[in-house]
């Protein structure tokens, strides 16, 4: 085992384990770390807490120490810095006429790098751009194009849901997601009605899927037969998060289904249904008796 807290450095981001170096910290406190990309201070979204070896990727890097009001002065300054920085880059990206849609600007924590992300169709030859942005800002400068998820995770919004977007509120990444699991969800495949703002089917369908499938192991599938209070009959519909199914019920056919709940059921065994139309049939084949 060993102690680390977790660092966050975007609102939504993903958290990265350091060694606290015997400081106690709490969560919304600031640190100032060390990463792959140098120094950045970011906020404490796990306090102290012991990991397995396992969980932590090596080597584990350190804090260097608690942020300070320089730190976060400095931290404000940045965003302030991308601000203006986006609008220049902005008019850099009209001006060489490039197919590009600039989303987000991002200042390394000592000034020492700037980041600008970026979508576009194919593949964009930037270089001339790169050297127009470095003697602009004479520092180094880094584009890195990124897909439609990611845009719609960096800037945010309202889904049809009526909420932010979840990957711009709470997940910390994508998982693949698939059209088999909107099918399982009992979903219109309609791909307007299933899909984000981004045009990717919708993020929920992922994290939801795990809910349904025990729903599903758990419900009566249509077409199977079961035991009702009033009698024996055939699924045709079910309601899943309801926990309800309709039952056209055999001793009435004709008439519409009826409505349960999954308690009231009972499957009847396919074994013991073939037994009794054998049974039946032996039946037939005696008459007289």
């Amino acid at each position: 085992m060993a102690e680390v807290i977790g660092v966050r450095f975007k609102n939504t981001g993903k958290v990265y384990y350091f060694d606290p170096c015997g400081e106690q910290l709490q969560k919304g406190e600031y640190a100032v770390v060390e990463t792959a990309r140098g120094l950045e201070c970011g906020e404490v979204a796990m306090e102290n807490t012991q990991v397995s070896e396992s969980s932590i990727v090596q080597p584990l890097r350190r804090m260097i120490r608690r942020a300070t009001r320089e730190d976060l002065r400095r931290m404000e300054e940045n965003r302030r810095r991308e601000k203006s920085a986006l609008r220049i880059c902005e008019k850099k990206v009209q001006e060489h006429g490039l197919d590009m849609k600039l989303v987000d600007v991002e200042y390394a924590f000592d000034g020492s790098k700037i980041l600008f992300y970026f979508t576009a169709n194919g593949r964009v030859d930037f270089r001339e751009l790169v050297k127009d942005l470095a003697g602009q800002f004479r520092t180094r400068i880094e584009l890195r194009q990124i897909g439609v998820r990611d845009e719609a995770k960096m800037l945010g919004g309202i889904g049809i849901c009526g909420r932010p977007f979840c990957c711009g509120s709470f997940l910390n990444g994508f998982q693949p997601v698939s059209i088999k699991m909107a099918k399982e969800q009992g979903l219109s495949l309609n791909p307007v009605k299933i899909s984000g703002a981004c045009g990717r089917l919708m993020c929920c369908l992922k994290y939801e899927q795990e809910a349904y499938q025990d729903l599903i192991r758990t419900t009566p599938r249509v077409g199977s037969q079961v035991n009702t209070p009033e009698g024996r009959g055939a699924v045709v519909e079910q309601n899943l998060l309801g926990r309800k199914v309709s039952v056209r019920l055999e001793k009435d056919p004709e008439a519409a289904p009826k409505t349960f709940r999954v308690e009231e059921l009972r499957p009847v065994r396919e074994s013991h249904a073939r037994g009794e139309h054998r049974d039946g049939e032996h039946a037939k084949g005696q008459p007289g008796q």
